[in-house]
């Protein structure tokens, strides 16, 4: 696989749901209106508001930590974070091109904020607190002009760097116990900072907003309160509110036209309030600390964004959140079809399941359990319930129009359910937990009753997939160990084994044959008869394969992993039609949409990718 990798073709990506809503000031609107910009992973999404199509600008090697557009809208930088000792990336993109225009590489460990300067002459890149220097680079040819150590030793570290909006050789800085502004001298390449005095305040600045006319600058703390400081003075001009201040610090600022300020705290608030006297005008709660505040145009319309991964936007007039896109926050770990169907797909992560609508990628239906991470969720085949496993060790059976809860199933696993399936006749679940068990349950109306534990594993279970006549069933696990299961008898029929932690396992439709991958890279193809290894495929040239999934006719099946590539094999021929690249977390599931239209895959970043399935059926 590794040498004809170049000939292949590439899956074509439709749709990605997901929004780092971590990243301070990371949603970006562009300054031509018709843009949304924002980080997931280690890529950065442009969405058009009136196509909504999707562009991606690959070309970081981890997660993005900060985003700016520039002024002009001709460019955009991102940084990003890497391991320590490392040198972390910051990129400048072409907008118009969509690609990269120059990799600044000198901070170590993180690139914690950047901004442009007002005519896209210079950018301004600050680093984290292992690097905690402030460099000033040429946009046009990506060459460093000078840099500084952030911060004076006496105190903390530096958060946020803001460029003036008139000067292009003035910018501030502010972070930990330290405001700054500082000068460019260009002709000698130095920069140089003047620390502002606020007196006897102790605070730790998030955010700096500077108004347009550059007379004062605004600091956000995370004390919530905001420090208004005169630009030519550097002086403190004011500080407030006194009373109500930012429940959980201010995290994102806009002033407005007006001269108000919009202001997004920690603690989901975001608020309207006045520039002069921070008296609160209006306010509105949102789901999640709210993480970025951006205005569309002159400020009509704004959007925001909260660590819920959640986007709003906001009429300045009726000041109305109105939900723009919704999506997970933590690493998706399974996803399913309805039986049939290819409208709605479910995923389940962290304290939640969600249903999605397949073409428009909008949430339908959210389930939340707090505290609890869901394992596995698949539909029953009436399409009357929605099955998850969770790691309290607890099945959950849910409405899959509103939501309720039908059934609980307590204590089916003591280590938590990590894998579950539902028969053909809507009668039985199997379910596998982490200390190896495979459970037979039977539900009936309202209630259930545990058929049969087979107990053959010595590690947790990590897939089950039940053949078509509801009489056997495998089960993969990270012991090494495959096992074909009578479901009649209830005992072993048979078991294959390898030196790897199995993850995933597919029956042939024709059911002769299974296939499995694991942490050892290895696609593998067993007889269901005596277990015997038939073939054995090269699955991936780095990491674990976690996930697969076959299609109904049999004659294509489609891999991911840890290499964050999604492959389309031939089964027959044991060979790689398409790849996939778009990921930048590890991959953890993959599934084939019932009418192979789609392929949907989700990752450890919290994002769910739709790609256009290359072998439609006949």
């Amino acid at each position: 696989m590794g040498s004809d990798s170049q000939d292949v073709s590439h899956l074509e990506l439709e749709a990605i749901i997901g929004f780092n809503g971590h990243v301070f000031s990371g949603l970006r609107v562009h300054p031509d209106r018709e843009h949304l910009i924002y980080p997931l992973g280690c890529t950065v999404v442009l969405k058009s508001f009136k196509t909504k199509k999707q562009h991606f600008l690959h070309g970081h090697t981890n997660n993005v930590s900060c985003v700016s557009v520039s002024k002009s809208g001709n460019y955009i930088a991102s940084g990003q974070v890497t391991f320590m000792g490392f040198k972390a990336d910051a990129i400048i993109w072409d907008f118009a091109k969509k690609a990269m225009h120059a990799r600044l590489q000198l901070h170590k460990a993180k690139v914690e904020a950047l901004s442009f300067s007002p005519n896209d002459k210079y950018l301004v890149t600050l680093g984290g607190q292992d690097d905690g220097s402030v460099v000033v680079w040429n946009v046009e040819d990506g060459q460093a002009i000078c840099g500084s150590p952030a911060s004076a030793h006496s105190v903390g570290h530096c958060m946020t760097v803001q460029y003036s909006n008139q000067d292009e050789n003035v910018f501030v800085s502010a972070g930990n116990g330290t405001i700054r502004v500082w000068e460019l001298d260009r002709p000698n390449r130095k920069i140089r900072p003047t620390e502002c005095q606020i007196g006897q305040l102790k605070r730790n600045v998030k955010c700096v907003e500077i108004p347009e006319d550059d007379t004062f600058f605004y600091c956000g703390t995370t004390s919530g309160d905001i420090l208004k400081v005169n630009f030519t003075t550097r002086l403190l001009n004011g500080c407030g509110p006194v009373k109500n201040k930012f429940s959980q610090g201010v995290n994102a600022m806009k002033i407005l036209k007006t001269g108000d300020l919009l202001v997004g705290s920690g603690n989901g608030m975001l608020t309207l309030c006045s520039g002069t006297n921070f008296k609160t005008i209006k306010s509105v709660q949102l789901e999640g600390g709210v993480t970025s505040v951006t205005l569309r145009g002159e400020g009509h319309q704004f959007f925001v964004g909260t660590d819920a991964a959640q986007i709003y936007r906001f009429g300045y007039t009726d000041f109305k959140p109105e939900l723009f896109s919704t999506n997970h926050n933590s690493a998706v770990k399974s996803v399913a079809f309805p039986f049939g169907s290819s409208e709605l797909f479910a995923t389940c992560s962290q304290e939640d399941i969600r249903v999605w609508h397949s073409d428009t990628s909008k949430e339908v239906l959210r389930i939340s359990v707090p505290n609890m991470t869901c394992n596995a969720v698949d539909f029953m085949q009436d399409g009357r319930s929605i099955v998850s496993a969770w790691n309290d060790g607890k099945i959950r059976i849910f409405t899959p129009e509103t939501g309720r809860l039908m059934l609980v199933v307590h204590n089916a696993h003591h280590m938590g359910v990590t894998a579950i399936a539902c028969t053909r006749d809507c009668l039985r679940i199997i379910s596998g937990g982490g200390e190896g068990q495979i459970r037979v349950w039977e539900i009936l109306k309202g209630s259930y009753k545990l058929v049969e534990t087979m107990k053959e594993h010595k590690a947790s279970v990590n897939c089950i997939k039940i053949k078509s006549n509801d009489k056997e069933c495998v089960s993969a696990s990270s012991d090494g160990a495959c096992i074909i299961w009578d479901l009649v008898r209830y005992v072993r029929n048979q078991m294959v084994l390898a030196n790897t932690l199995f993850r995933s396992v597919c029956y042939h439709p024709e059911e002769y044959q299974i296939i499995t991958s694991g942490t050892d890279r290895k696609i593998a193809y067993w007889e269901v008869y005596d277990g015997a290894p038939i073939r054995e495929l090269e699955g991936s040239l780095s990491g674990a394969i976690n996930g697969m999934h076959i299609t109904q006719e049999g004659d294509y099946f489609v891999t991911g992993g840890d290499e964050k590539m999604v492959k389309v094999w031939h089964y027959g021929d044991g060979v790689v039609t398409h790849v996939g690249i778009g990921h930048s977390g590890s991959i953890t599931s993959v599934q084939i949409c019932p009418h192979n239209k789609h392929i949907i895959t989700t990752s450890a970043d919290g994002a769910i990718l739709r790609w256009r399935f290359p072998h439609p059926s006949s």
